[in-house]
């Protein structure tokens, strides 16, 4: 019996091994900062902010998991976005699709907190 175990075995593997390289790979998910001009955004009320979210995540459902809104800022007249996504084309599509400006997409090369000074070299 115990010889029979490791050709088996060996067959399994073998198997999982195919499987997983057939399998589609996920795409890179690179984080993005994108600067958006909206005249008095500052000013948004709740319910204005509501509904742009609203609007960006039904997008989102559209487009499908390969975007993903992270975060937004709202400063002066400005909207600061932070997003992942394989590359800048999605993004892009999104800002089409949603009726927002995408005036400067850049890619985050990293991220600093407080913590980083206390990080090991």
């Amino acid at each position: 019996m115990n010889s029979l175990r490791l050709p088996v075995l060996w067959l399994v593997l073998a198997a999982a091994n195919s499987i997983a390289q057939e399998a589609p790979k996920a795409p890179v998910m690179q984080r993005y900062l994108i600067e958006r001009e909206v005249p008095g955004a500052s000013k948004l009320t709740a319910e204005e902010l509501r509904g742009g979210a609203a609007k960006s995540n039904a997008v989102l459902r559209e487009l499908g998991p390969d975007i993903q809104w992270v975060q937004s800022y709202v400063a002066g007249d400005k909207v600061y976005c932070v997003y992942q996504a394989p590359n800048e084309a999605l993004i892009r599509e999104h800002a089409a699709k949603s009726g927002f400006p995408a005036n400067r997409i850049t890619p985050i090369a990293t991220v600093i907190d407080p913590t980083t000074a206390s990080r090991p070299r």
